[in-house]
C-alpha cells in the first residue's frame, strides 16, 4: 500500500468528539499527523488521558488535547467546543464521532427507553455540537463539520433496534445543515463507516458466520480499519474538498451497494425464529 502523504492541516484546531478510542481516536491520529491543534472529547477521563498521551510523539507540529464531555449536555459541549478553539482562537473542524446504541432486538419487543437514550445520544448529542461548532465557524467565516454515520442507515440491519435510524437521522441532519450553512462557508458532510473493526464490534471481526456475510456482501472483502474512515475524515476536514457539501459519503468496502448483514444466528439464540419475524407472546 503506498505511504500517505503527511501534512496540509497545520495552524487547524479541530475538535473530535468520541477521540478517545475506535474511529475517533484513528481521525484524531490523522490529524495531529497531519499538523493540526486536536482536541479529543469524551465521557471517561481515564480514556482521554490514555489517548492523550499515546496521540503526543504523533504531533507534527500541531498540538494534542482533551476534555471531558457528554455530547448529550449542552453546557459540557459548550465547554469543549471553547476548549477546542483555544490553542488558535477559532475552530476549523469537527468530526463528530461519539455514538453508540443500547436499544436491539425485534421491533416489537423494542425498550423504550433504550431506544430514546440511542436517539439521544446520536442525534441529539450529534445537533448539540454541530450548533455550538457552527457558531463560530459562521463568526470566523467558514469551517467543516463531518458527522459519523453508519452503514446501518441506509442499509437495513435487521434486530438493530434505534441505531440505524439514529444514524438516518445524523444524515439528514449534515444535508439540512449544509443547506443552510453553504453561504457562510461552513461545510457539513457525513461518513458511512461498514464494518470497522473497532472493539464495540470485536465479537464480529474476532470470526464467525456474521463476519462470513459481511465479508460476502463487500466487493473489497475486507474488515475496514479507523484509519480507512481517517483518510476520508481528513479530506472533508482538509482544503481539499473546499467545494464539497451536504455529501453522505460511504467508506464501506462497496457493502452499501450490495445489503446488510445477516445477524439471524446471533439473535435466534435469544429471542427465537418466531421472536425475529415479530411474535410476541402473550400474558
Amino acid at each position: 500500500m503506498a505511504s500517505v502523504p503527511r501534512g496540509g492541516l497545520e495552524g487547524l484546531a479541530v475538535l473530535v468528539t468520541g477521540g478517545g478510542s475506535g474511529i475517533g481516536l484513528g481521525c484524531a491520529r490523522r490529524f495531529v499527523r497531519d499538523g493540526a491543534h486536536v482536541t479529543i472529547c469524551g465521557r471517561g477521563e481515564a480514556r482521554l488521558d490514555e489517548a492523550r498521551r499515546a496521540l503526543e510523539p504523533e504531533v507534527a507540529g500541531g498540538s494534542i488535547h482533551a476534555v471531558v464531555a457528554d455530547v448529550t449536555d449542552e453546557d459540557a459541549v459548550i465547554r469543549a467546543v471553547a476548549a477546542a478553539a483555544e490553542p488558535t482562537g477559532r475552530l476549523d473542524g469537527v468530526v463528530a464521532s461519539a455514538g453508540g446504541s443500547e436499544s436491539i432486538g425485534p421491533t416489537t419487543q423494542l425498550d423504550v427507553e433504550a431506544f430514546r437514550r440511542t436517539l439521544d445520544l446520536n442525534v441529539t448529542g450529534t445537533m448539540l455540537v454541530l450548533k455550538h461548532a457552527a457558531r463560530r465557524m459562521v463568526a470566523a467565516g467558514g469551517g467543516s463539520f463531518v458527522g459519523i454515520s453508519s452503514i446501518a442507515a441506509s442499509n437495513t440491519h435487521r434486530w438493530f433496534g434505534a441505531y440505524g435510524p439514529a444514524k438516518a437521522g445524523i444524515d439528514m441532519l449534515c444535508m439540512q445543515a449544509a443547506d443552510e450553512l453553504g453561504p457562510s462557508g461552513v461545510r457539513v458532510n457525513a461518513i458511512r463507516p461498514g464494518l470497522v473493526d473497532t472493539e464495540l464490534v470485536g465479537f464480529v471481526t474476532a470470526g464467525g458466520p456474521v463476519l462470513d456475510d459481511y465479508l460476502a456482501c463487500m466487493p473489497i472483502s475486507r474488515v475496514g480499519t479507523p484509519e480507512d474512515i481517517a483518510g476520508m475524515a481528513r479530506y472533508l476536514i482538509g482544503p481539499e474538498s473546499g467545494w464539497v457539501t451536504g455529501q453522505v459519503l460511504n467508506v464501506d468496502g462497496g457493502n452499501s451497494i450490495r445489503r446488510g448483514p445477516d445477524y439471524s444466528g446471533v439473535f435466534r439464540d435469544v429471542f427465537g425464529d418466531d421472536g425475529l419475524r415479530g411474535v410476541v407472546a402473550e400474558g
